[in-house]
């Protein structure tokens, strides 16, 4: 997604907005050794201790900028590879081998970030300063009650992370787009939305249907930003309703997206063994065509799609999001010049 030049809110929202956690990768892509990870404008190394437990850092040894992801984990510190400096999780620097008692040991010299681990994805506290606590990661129920079954659905896409949103927060378009997908088949082609408030954020909905096709997006703020949809499902997908969507999206650079749907159904029992039966067999196939379907689209839109629109009625839920974001970016802007002033004074 290109953004408007020397526009310092577009640049924030680019680089993602700070204090918000962001899901960054699924959990099995870091194992024993050091991973190297560009997201939300820098690069993070994430690292697991021998019990499980994960770290991040900024990817920068403080003593010559050596990627720290080239080091050795040492439990809960990372000796970099090109002059042994050890930085303990906490961004401290413990040991220079090189020359030990010099000033750098005992300074913490690297940012310092906080990780969480949960359904199947690793979630890191993009802080704008380094933080003692972070506020709790807050998931919709479909990821945490035990009367859901999920399975995490990663890609990376091409484009801005917002055209991700933005496709999201389009209920229309699987009218269309989908129209050959088994569980969007059905329904009117034209419709009229309204958009509805929530505690933490709002829902756009189609009046007058509901359970019949892609509906209704909800867009939720809980110090972690997440949409949710739901899809009905015919009787050949088995047990459970509905099938839900969770989705949070998190810009890897300019370009790249990394993007993250859980797919989830209320169920337990045998009716959960036969729904995830049922999902890797069959199902699985049919969910990744259809996600392949919003890729293409949106890969293949100019970068600056968004320069040159003409917005109707269903584009509703889109100007929301869009001018809610921006706010948000306006209010970061603000807080970093009164901490720059309060600094200066």
């Amino acid at each position: 997604m290109r953004t408007t030049a020397n526009d310092p809110v577009e640049a924030v929202l680019a680089a993602g907005l700070k204090d918000l956690w962001y899901p960054i990768c699924p959990s099995d892509f870091v194992a024993e050794r050091p991973v190297s990870l560009r997201r939300l404008g820098r690069k993070f190394v994430i690292w697991r201790e021998t019990s499980g437990k994960l770290h991040a850092l900024e990817d920068h040894c403080p003593h010559r900028g050596a990627p720290l992801s080239m080091g050795i984990a040492l439990g809960d510190r990372i000796a970099c590879g090109y002059h042994g400096v050890q930085v303990r999780f906490d961004g401290v620097v413990t040991s220079v081998p090189g020359s030990p008692g010099c000033k750098l040991e005992g300074a913490k010299a690297t940012r310092s970030f906080h990780v969480q681990e949960a359904c199947g994805a690793i979630f890191l506290y993009n802080s704008s300063v380094d933080v003692d606590q972070p506020p709790p990661l807050q998931l919709p129920e479909e990821l945490t009650s035990d009367e859901y079954s999920n399975f995490l659905c990663y890609t990376e896409w091409k484009g801005g992370y917002r055209y991700v949103l933005d496709n999201v927060m389009d209920p229309m378009h699987g009218t269309f787009l989908h129209k050959q997908s088994h569980s969007m088949a059905e329904g009117d082609n034209t419709a009229t939305f309204r958009v509805r408030e929530t505690d933490i954020g709002f829902v756009f909905e189609k009046e007058g249907q509901t359970g019949v096709n892609f509906d209704w997006t909800e867009w939720a703020d809980t110090d972690l930003h997440w949409m949710r949809l739901a899809i009905p499902y015919p009787k050949t997908g088995g047990p459970g309703g509905s099938f839900v969507i969770v989705g949070s999206y998190t810009p890897i650079s300019d370009n790249v997206a990394a993007v993250f749907h859980w797919r989830c159904r209320k169920l337990s029992g045998w009716q959960r063994d036969t729904w995830r039966f049922l999902y890797r067999n069959r199902l699985e196939a049919r969910h990744w065509a259809v996600l392949e379907q919003d890729r293409v689209v949106l890969e293949v839109m100019e970068p600056d799609a968004n320069q040159h629109e003409m917005l109707y009625q269903h584009d509703m839920g889109i100007v929301r999001l869009r001018r809610h974001m921006r706010n948000l970016a306006k209010e970061q802007l603000a807080r970093e010049e009164a901490a720059t002033q309060v600094k200066a004074a």
